[in-house]
């Protein structure tokens, strides 16, 4: 009888580009900066970039993410909590092309199959597919975004208030009303004992994508207002969002989108409670598990 083929993830594919892109970085970089650098060394266009998934957060994203991860199981990368992505002395010299990549992803996946009785491979693959890999700084807890998807306009107005309080903002107060061109609140930040910035936050509840076209429409009510604009929402930016509030000779706009709004949450712990989980670290497990001739490595 033919064996089953197990099928393919679509994150595989970003092994070997996420070791280049970091190597491009000088050996390290932010979860952003690293999944951008991928995203710009192969031209994936906007449409892949944009898509989202049933958790609200970025497929691109998520899957670079996971390839992230096999590669720290591999040893490629550093299995660390700072909330940067660094490669290892062994990835530093290392390439994957599609096929090693490929043969990687098999390894671990049987691996997680031989620890996971209840799950088949296929499954496991599917569950990857769709959730978050666990130990991903930049990443969120679909709950709490959930929750904040969940709460009134105003509400959310009110707690992203209370969230630039928390973040050092000073003089924060929600406008409210719909006569004031899509601001929804203003407040200060000192930037130093000399210099302090007026800023102006737009506030949006939705699980959606924020276009060019509102980041356009928020700059142009800020326009000499304040000196800096912020837009928070439970969504994600388009790309052209993201280019537009970066644009030359335009005043510059911070997008923090679902991912972020909730790190923000959990940097402050506002609204959320700290537990401590521990995984089991399969990698030192490996030596012991059975190899494909029935027998257990001996170490």
């Amino acid at each position: 009888m033919a064996k089953a083929k197990v099928r393919q993830a679509e994150f595989t594919k970003w092994m070997g580009p996420l070791l280049d892109a970091l190597r491009d970085l000088g050996g390290s970089g932010k979860p952003k900066e690293a999944t951008e650098k991928v995203a710009k060394n192969l031209n994936i266009p906007d449409n892949l970039l944009e898509e989202v998934m049933k958790s609200g957060t970025l497929r691109f994203a998520n899957q670079v993410a996971w390839a992230r991860q096999y590669l720290i199981w591999e040893g490629y990368l550093e299995d660390n909590t700072r909330g940067i992505w660094t490669l290892s002395e062994k990835g530093r010299t290392t390439t994957l092309n599609d096929e090693q990549a490929r043969q990687l992803f098999l390894k671990w996946v049987d691996i997680h199959q031989k620890a996971r009785k209840d799950k088949t491979k296929t499954e496991i693959i599917v569950d990857q597919e769709e959730e978050i890999p666990e130990n991903i700084e930049h990443t969120f807890t679909p709950g709490l975004l959930e929750v904040l998807q969940s709460v009134t306009p105003k509400g959310f107005e009110n707690i992203c208030k209370r969230l630039l309080r928390e973040h050092g903002f000073e003089n924060v107060e929600v406008t409210g009303g719909s006569h004031d061109g899509g601001i929804d609140g203003y407040g200060t930040l000192e930037l130093n004992p000399f210099v302090t910035i007026k800023v102006l936050f737009q506030c949006k509840r939705y699980k959606g994508t924020v276009s060019r076209a509102q980041v356009g429409d928020f700059r142009n009510a800020m326009l000499g207002r304040a000196e800096k604009g912020i837009i928070l929402t439970t969504g994600t930016f388009s790309e052209d969002a993201k280019r537009e509030a970066t644009r030359d000779g335009a005043p510059p706009i911070e997008l923090i989108d679902g991912q972020k709004l909730v790190h923000l949450f959990e940097e402050k712990q506002l609204g959320v409670k700290p537990k401590i989980i521990y995984d089991v670290d399969l990698k030192f497990f490996e030596p012991y598990m059975e190899t494909k001739n029935g027998k257990t490595e001996e170490m």
